[in-house]
């Protein structure tokens, strides 16, 4: 080979002699092989890829620029320069002998390559990012190459006369051009038709070097010093990391792997069935029969399945795993191969290091050798670094997208999954699947390779040592695996541990969010996987057949809520026909809702089918609102009509509540429809459902929560055969009496089963169940449709005849942020149209403009408050505090020890290493040795219980901390006032107890941990270095100074990018918990894919600010580590220079200690920031802390015993306004409520019924007068004393998850008896006995297992327990039927008969036999008599009671 080699060069190819001596060289005849070669093989082995583009791409090529001119034009010159080389050797080989034939090959070869250059550059215009990979690798390679010939040249010349001077000169001119083209090719290459994308991402343009260096993130780390950062000045994410199409990956490979996993979980069935099944199975029968069994149970359909006793409890498992593995493949593997470069480097460095210090001890060695070490250990450093960064990043991208992923999974989940599967997981459960689990799958990536590298390093690491100590290292291995099995002990009962707490955060998180509502890793892959592979919603028995004639069809058509639980509606047939009308009527508990539930798909079909024809629209009886302005409440993703839009509003009597709001339909609608009135979110809901002009309308009694007469005029205008939908399939659920001689068809249920279904004078002619009942409680209602058939006629199709009536007259009690937003606004107004008219028409243009200047109360939701800055050092402190500052003193304590220790056992060794040197050629004394030994171990063991001490205590003080904030945290946010819950959104206030107290319980505790060893190894391994070699303080200063710079540019950056992470973060689950909240309409109507679009945005948003945040840590890291491989880079050169002075130990201490001192300074910069930006939980924990409480709980005047014991109630001038700076709601208020007095409250809308009882319980209070209750003022007594003694039954029933006894009575006051009559009187006994577990059923989330007039009796038999003296109902009966209402009426009136109730009424025929009526009318009484004596005054009362068609003569007969 060698030959061959000298022959094609024509001289030497190698000879050792070359390197033994002081100015060593290499052979030319090498330098023109080997050097030449390396790089070109490197080229042409990878360049014919780089030119896939141009046959690939369909793309047009982007255009020529400046950068890409410069590039070309520097290649032909290295081309020509080629060119001339070979055209030289042509010349030279006609003049003379033979020229040999390197000269001819490698210029061919050039040749070449210059031209692949060329095509590389032109093909790269096809793409976004125009810097190629390889070309960058192979310039930095064939100059490193040219490096050796570079220096041999100028030697040479030095030191004689040039003897080939033409090629001397192209050399140089290559060398030069090519040096060019590498410094090129660091700038980014940006075409005028991507500078719109790089504005909004510059990662995608960016060159090679800055990609490897982070360089294109520098602005954004110099805008974060500057100022602090906010979301709008973070890239964007690049289209490969979106939501979107992370997701689309994953769920394809889901799908594949979880088919398998289910065909596993049959087969486990199967085997269990066999296994439990007769004992004598096989026996008794042939093989052939045993087998036909197996057939047929593998035929039997899915349904059966479900009844196994425990097959709840299986599900497909280890799907989860593979699914990532092969959606992330290409990211994973190249983590592997930059950590495989890395670790093997890791081991290059101690080798050079072997090296370098027999360099120093042996006086003989030629200084080029030490320089050389020197310069590779830098160089060695250097690709580690970049290595080990390129790798970290894509392992934090892998978590974040594995993070995006599974919350796409779980949301897309939560919109497919049925009914049984949605009872096993409550909304709480599920937000701490996407927080806490999703979480712990983005921790897992970060360290996922750990698991070959660690051990791969481990053997390396053996084999060096075996090599440098012999068989001494087994002592060490033996240590390590005794260690093994402790190790695997402890990781086995961690997990148990954290299978507990996250059991517990589930509870905590559910009863957060019901308080708030009711105000207003192994583990994680098996929670996971049982959640994502839950059964789906089946809609197969819904059919969509056309159908001539029939809009809906039921055929025996049977449904239960879950697969084998009773059925809810049974064999139910019924056609009804397009454009018709249908009422369906029934008591509570008949299965109204269920019928409803079984049309939209929700529920689990048992037989039969329902055959429905055309698009649907759905009202529930709870109308579901979206935290989003109340135009996109009612377009709800549909295109926009304006025409429509004013024609629906108009139709649902929503114009006076657009002028009533303070920015009209611009006004934000806060979280659940918090600023509505509860009328007002039934016919927004309604509004919804119209606008969408769909073919068939599913109502479920939307007319419950409004007033009498504003049912009459929805069912006139919308509902009605004169109203906007005549023509549209209508399906109404009812308990309201009146509209029925109006509909075409009346379906009856009774306990699931249609007991009759006719016409309205079909029915009465039948004289069955429906006739007796329109004769108990029709009577009052038949006068009032009369009346109004009456009033129709008259008025003809003449409209105005409504136009007098304010349909919106008066609906439930508004709350605080309502009454507020009102006021505000028509104080706006007023200003605006004043502004307005006094404009010429000229300037109404730029009126219009001015406009979407946000109104006062148009944004009801705040923006989350983003703190900016520095953390302010009282945080720590707080942090502290909460601790303990004895524990604190103590911690500190125990780590100060424990590095006293480490410092000692350090110098004691490198003393004990001298010893070789003073006992050389003699016997060791034993003494000695003994004492050497045993202090080294002592110090060893003291860092061992120094370092125990301080951890304990640690967990000790952190779970101190933790448990006082949370109870801080928890008894501040239960005292805060009604309007903080109106104005933050439980998603908000979740995400303080879930992420903020997550960091607090367990990220802070390490953090600070961490901060606490980095900065003692730092002071420890200093005092080391400048005991060994005192110059390297030298080093020390300048190093420090530059890195606290980066660290104060760094920290800002990445404190503020975390915060707007947990900003970003809320939106996610505040969206869930509305999709979850509002599954059953979003499917209705079919926009599952539009919520997930708009979830996928809130992830991207929340994404990016992550993203940003990983890449802010590898822009440090590669810096801090670049000058760390400088550091270390002159630690070895100054032990080159200063070579004769030292002693070999002392070079290796000195550069090892340097190797660690980088990368613990560079660890102290990280936990630093780390800290900082964790320490963000407490003050965002803290925030919450400080929101303003009500008044006190209980005060030093306590209320006497059984007070109140007469119920007799005084308002004395009374006066109250929401906030200091609005009016007066009430203007000064005075009357007296007799002992056991029973009141009903009316008024139109705004005059403030509602404050009334606000001021009652305290939630507002008083600007003026006083509130005196049995001879009690009650702004003297604690909140506790007052709201104890009250009772209220409100409009929305609240109920929490847990026992239904525990519902009713939730401090085990009373006894079962007197839990029991209550229920009877609330005529609920017959429904809790049937329940399996009697009054230990289990109520679920916001009590979602009962109908909502069941939950509203649940509310009223909670009253009746209590039995306070004084008791408000808030128009509480709102959803029962009739039938219903009228037994709760009569309960009412006989077991509070000693009470004094004060009634809300809706509906005025409630309050007709109250001793006496009060009427209010902007925030005054006008009239309070009974009701007998206002009839006949001719006032406001007898005004309102003639709208609700109550004559004087109902009265009498009641």
């Amino acid at each position: 080979m060698s030959a061959a080699l000298e022959k094609f060069c024509g001289s030497v190819f190698w000879n050792d002699s070359y390197l033994a001596r002081p100015d060593a060289d290499l052979p030319v005849c090498f330098q023109q092989t080997v050097l030449v070669w390396v790089p070109l093989g490197f080229f042409w082995i990878l360049a014919p890829w780089q030119l896939l583009p141009m046959c690939k791409s369909r793309a047009k090529k982007s255009s020529v620029t400046k950068l890409y001119i410069i590039k070309q034009v520097l290649a032909v010159l290295l081309m020509l320069t080629a060119v001339a080389g070979l055209a030289l050797a042509f010349v030279e080989d006609a003049e003379q002998d033979a020229v040999p034939a390197v000269q001819y090959t490698n210029p061919s070869l050039y040749i070449a390559t210059w031209i692949m250059v060329l095509l590389i550059h032109d093909a790269r215009r096809f793409c976004l990012c125009r810097d190629s990979g390889v070309l960058f690798c192979f310039w930095i390679l064939s100059l490193l190459c040219g490096i050796l010939p570079f220096q041999s040249l100028v030697r040479k010349a030095l030191q004689e006369p040039i003897s080939d001077l033409p090629r001397f000169i192209l050399f140089f001119i290559s060398y030069g051009l090519q040096l060019l083209l590498f410094l090129v090719s660091g700038f980014s290459d940006i075409a005028p038709e991507t500078k719109e994308i790089t504005k909004k991402n510059p990662e995608v343009t960016a060159s090679v070097l800055s990609s490897v260096t982070f360089e294109w993130y520098s602005s954004t780390v110099f805008k974060g010093y500057r100022k602090p950062l906010e979301i709008e000045d973070v890239w964007e994410l690049q289209d490969k990391d979106k939501t979107k199409a992370l997701y689309t990956a994953f769920e394809k490979n889901m799908k594949a792997s979880m088919q398998k996993a289910r065909a596993e979980m049959e087969k486990r069935k199967l085997k269990k069935r066999r296994r439990e099944g007769d004992p004598d199975y096989g026996n008794s029968m042939s093989k052939a029969q045993s087998q036909d069994i197996l057939v047929l149970e593998e035929k039997q359909p899915k349904k059966k399945k479900k009844k196994g006793d425990d097959s709840h409890k299986d599900y497909p498992k280890g799907w989860l795993m593979k699914t990532l593995g092969k959606t992330f493949q290409q990211n994973l593997l190249l983590a592997v191969a930059f950590k495989l470069v890395h670790d093997a480097l890791v081991f290059v460095s101690p080798q050079l290091l072997k090296l370098l210090i027999a360099f120093v001890s042996d006086e003989d060695s030629f200084a080029w050798q030490g320089y050389l070490y020197a310069i590779l250990l830098f160089l060695t450093s250097l690709v580690q670094s970049l290595c080990l960064q390129q790798h970290f990043s894509l392992c934090f991208q892998l978590g974040i997208n594995v993070r995006a992923s599974l919350i796409a999974a779980i949301y897309k989940k939560s919109l497919t999954m049925s009914g049984a599967t949605r009872k096993e997981s409550t909304v709480g459960e599920t937000v701490n699947l996407m927080s806490a689990d999703a979480q712990r799958f983005m921790d897992l990536a970060n360290f996922i390779h750990n698991l070959w590298s660690s051990p791969l390093q481990i053997i390396l690491s053996i084999i060096f040592l075996w090599g440098e100590l012999g068989p001494s290292v087994l002592a060490g291995i033996a240590t390590m695996v005794l260690l093994l099995p402790i190790n695997a002990f402890l990781v086995a009962k961690a997990k148990t541990i954290q299978e507990r707490n996250m059991k517990n955060k589930d509870g905590r998180m559910k009863i957060m969010t019901e308080i708030l509502n009711g105000i207003k890793a192994n583990v994680s892959t098996a929670r996971l996987e049982r959640y994502l592979s839950g059964e789906d919603l089946d809609t197969s028995a819904i059919h969509h057949n056309p159908i001539e004639g029939s809009a809906v069809r039921f055929s025996e058509a049977t449904f239960a809520w879950e697969q084998d639980s009773n059925a809810a509606i049974r064999d139910v047939t019924l056609d009804i026909a397009p454009g018709s009308l249908v009422a369906v009527v029934g008591a509570v508990g008949s299965g109204k809702s269920s019928l409803v539930s079984a049309m939209l798909g929700e529920m689990e079909n048992i037989k039969g089918h329902i055959n429905i024809q055309g698009s649907l629209a759905y009202v529930p009886q709870q109308a579901w609102i979206q935290n989003a302005t109340l135009k996109d409440n009612i377009i709800f993703g549909s295109e926009v009509d304006e025409a429509r839009y004013q024609q629906v509003i108009k139709a649902c009597a929503l114009l006076p509540d657009l002028e009533l709001l303070p920015a009209g339909d611009q006004t934000e609608i806060g979280e659940k429809g918090i600023n509505l009135s509860g009328g007002q979110k039934q016919r927004v809901s309604l509004a919804r459902a119209v606008y969408s002009n769909a073919d068939i309308y599913i109502l479920d009694d939307p007319l419950s929560a409004v007033d009498a007469h504003v049912g009459k005029y929805l069912f006139q205008h919308v509902l009605g055969p004169k109203g906007l939908l005549q023509k549209k399939t209508r399906i109404l659920v009812t308990h309201s009496i009146s509209f029925l001689p109006q509909v075409d068809n009346i379906v009856v249920l009774t306990a699931g089963a249609v007991s009759e279904h006719g016409s309205y004078s079909t029915l009465l002619a039948n004289k069955g169940a429906f006739s007796q009942f329109l004769n108990l409680y029709g009577k009052q209602e038949e006068d009032v449709s009369e009346e109004n058939t009456a009033v129709v006629a008259l008025a003809g199709d003449e409209e105005e005849a409504d136009e007098g009536i304010d349909p919106c007259m008066d609906e439930r009690p508004d709350d605080v942020v309502t009454m507020t937003l009102k006021r505000e606004a028509s104080i706006h107004r007023r200003k605006l149209s004043r502004s307005l008219s006094k404009r010429s028409t000229s300037s109404q243009k730029a009126a219009q403009e001015e406009r979407p200047k946000k109104l006062k109360g148009q944004q009801l939701i705040e923006k989350e408050a983003v703190e900016t800055g520095r953390v302010k050092f009282s945080m720590y402190l707080r942090y502290l505090r909460a601790v303990g500052f004895c524990f604190s003193f103590w911690i500190v304590m125990g780590y100060v020890g424990q590095y006293v220790a480490y410092l000692g056992s350090n110098l004691w060794l490198s003393d004990w290493t001298d010893d070789s040197k003073r006992y050389e050629n003699q016997t060791y004394p034993t003494q000695l040795r003994d004492l050497r030994i045993g202090v080294f171990g002592a110090l060893g063991v003291a860092q061992a219980i120094f370092l125990l001490f301080a951890t304990m205590l640690s967990v000790q003080g952190t779970m101190r901390a933790s448990r006082v904030m949370h109870q801080q945290l928890l008894s501040n946010i239960l005292r805060a006032p009604m309007s903080f819950f109106d104005t933050t959104p439980t998603g908000r206030i979740v995400n303080r107890f879930a992420k903020d107290i997550f960091t607090v319980d367990e990220t802070i505790p390490m953090s600070f941990r961490s901060w606490l060893s980095c900065f003692m190894a730092i002071i420890s391994t200093l005092i080391v270095i400048c005991l060994a070699t005192p110059f390297f303080t030298v080093v020390i200063v300048p190093l420090s100074i530059f890195y606290y710079f980066v660290l104060r540019f760094y920290v800002s950056t990445s404190r503020q990018l975390r915060r707007l992470d947990s900003v970003t973060r809320s939106p996610i689950y505040s969206h869930f918990g509305e999709t979850v909240s509002g599954l059953s309409v979003i499917r209705a109507y079919g926009h599952q894919e539009r919520f997930l679009k708009q979830n996928e945005i809130t992830m991207d948003i929340n994404q990016k600010s992550v993203y940003s945040w990983i890449i802010s840590n590898r822009w440090l890291a590669i810096r801090l580590e670049f000058v760390g491989s400088l550091v270390v880079f002159f630690s070895a050169l100054l032990a080159v220079i200063a070579k004769d002075t030292l002693e070999g130990g002392i070079v290796g201490l000195s550069v090892s200690s340097a190797l660690n001192v980088t990368q613990t300074l560079n660890w102290l910069v990280r936990t630093s920031s780390e800290l900082e930006t964790n320490i963000v939980a407490v003050e965002r924990v803290h925030e919450y802390m400080k929101v303003k409480n009500e008044a006190p709980w209980v005060t030093k005047k306590r209320p006497p015993r059984g007070w109140p014991s007469r119920g007799e109630i005084q308002f004395v001038d009374y006066k109250v306004r929401y906030r200091p700076e609005l009016d007066l709601v009430l203007q000064g208020i005075t009357c007296s409520i007799g002992s056991t007095e029973k009141v009903g409250v009316v008024g139109r809308t705004g005059a403030g019924k509602s404050s009334l009882t606000n001021c009652l319980f305290r939630v507002l209070e008083a600007a003026g007068g006083k509130i005196i209750i049995d001879d009690v003022d009650i702004a003297t007594i604690g909140l506790h004393d007052l709201r104890n003694n009250l009772t209220i039954i409100p409009q929305d029933p609240v109920l929490f998850t847990g026992t239904l006894r525990m519902n009713l009575d939730p401090f085990d006051q009373y006894s079962d008896e007197e839990v029991w009559k209550a229920l009877e009187l609330a005529h609920l006994k017959t429904y809790v006995q049937g329940l399996p577990e009697g009054l230990l059923h289990l109520v679920s989330e916001g009590g979602e297992n009962l109908s909502v007039g069941q939950r509203q009796l649940v509310c009223l038999a909670r009253a009746l327990l209590r039995k306070a003296k004084i008791l408000i109902l808030d128009e509480a009966t709102a959803a029962v039927d009739l039938e219903t209402d009228h037994l709760i009426q009569t309960t009412i009136r006989s077991e509070f008969a000693d009470c004094t109730v004060l009634t809300i009424a809706h509906r005025l025929h409630t309050i007709m036999d109250s001793n006496r009526v009060m009427v209010l009318h902007a925030g005054q009484i006008v009239e309070f008599d009974s009701p007998e004596e206002l009839l006949v005054k001719q006032g406001v009362f007898s005004a309102m009671a003639k709208d609700a068609g109550i004559a004087i003569t109902e009265t009498t007969s009641l």
